[in-house]
C-alpha cells in the first residue's frame, strides 16, 4: 500500500483555531470530557488519534522512498489560512 499525504499528525486543536479566525468566531480548548459532552456521538472521533491508528508517518515515507515522491502544494494548515474555503 502506498499512503501520499504531505504532512501527518496535525492537531485537531490547531485546525479548529484556522477554521475559528477564517469564520470569525471562538475557539476554546476543552477537556476529553468536555468534549465527549459537546459533540455528542462524534466525541470518539474528534479525539481519536487517525494518525497514530493508520501509522500514516510510516506510510508516506515508504510512498516518498519507494516513488521518490514529495507534496508540492502547501500544508493543510497553510492552504486554510489562505481563506479559499471560507468565501
Amino acid at each position: 500500500r502506498l499512503l501520499g499525504v504531505g504532512e501527518v499528525g496535525i492537531p485537531f486543536r490547531e485546525i479548529a483555531e484556522v477554521i475559528g479566525r477564517q469564520l470569525n468566531v471562538p475557539t476554546a480548548s476543552i477537556t476529553p470530557e468536555e468534549a465527549a459532552a459537546h459533540f455528542g456521538f462524534l466525541g470518539p472521533i474528534a479525539a481519536f488519534d487517525i494518525a497514530g491508528a493508520f501509522n500514516t508517518a510510516q506510510g508516506s515515507l515508504a510512498t516518498r522512498e519507494l516513488l521518490g515522491w514529495k507534496p508540492m502544494q502547501p500544508g493543510l494548515i497553510a492552504d486554510l489560512e489562505e481563506g479559499d474555503y471560507f468565501s
